[in-house]
């Protein structure tokens, strides 16, 4: 029984130690990021200034990850986000609702050849710069810019887009030292 006492607050102390390594500004990131999320499923428009926030702060933590990718995503997260805000402010109440659509074979090869030709050519001009992982930072920006689109599109199949690229995220915020925003990442 003692033992398992002194093995719980050896955990414990491990947390606290690890918890006092990480930064704030990612702390601030993950919490405005998760509650952005959550707002989101409940269809709060206040979901909008805290994903504001988050890929506000993301953009300066990933410059400093070198995850130039990435970073240059969370710009277009930053204006996607501003113009969500502005379109829900607006009442919308005598449109119709857009169906939800499955994905068509078309669909699947242009996103495929999309994904494919923007990880070459970013990932061919981010190698020579002092850019950590050029090549997955430029295929995960590239997923996540064809799941945007496919989101906006409601097309149903853009969730399994976003759970693949978050998982190859979740690897990459791990090797990177991110480990508050690969948690953020695995609960995505």
């Amino acid at each position: 029984m003692q033992l398992l006492y002194l093995m719980q607050m050896d955990l414990l102390s491990s947390i606290g130690e690890w918890w006092q390594l990480q930064s704030i500004t990612e702390v601030i990131a993950v919490i405005t990021g998760l509650a952005c999320v959550y707002l989101a499923a409940k269809n709060n428009i206040w979901n909008w200034p805290f994903a504001i926030i988050s890929v506000s702060i993301y953009i300066v933590i990933f410059y400093e990850a070198r995850l130039f990718a990435d970073m240059c995503l969370q710009f277009y997260f930053l204006a996607m986000n501003i113009y969500g805000w502005h379109y829900w402010s607006r009442n919308r109440s005598n449109e119709s609702k857009t169906p939800v659509s499955l994905i068509s074979k078309r669909e699947i090869l242009l996103s495929a050849a999309a994904i494919l030709a923007v990880t070459l050519l970013l990932g061919s001009v981010l190698k020579y710069t002092t850019a950590s992982l050029p090549y997955i930072d430029s295929f995960c920006a590239a997923c996540s810019i064809v799941a945007q689109v496919f989101l906006a599109r409601k097309v149903l199949e853009n969730w399994l887009i976003w759970v693949f690229v978050d998982a190859v995220y979740v690897g990459v915020y791990v090797y990177k030292d991110l480990y508050l925003t690969a948690i953020m990442y695995a609960i995505y």
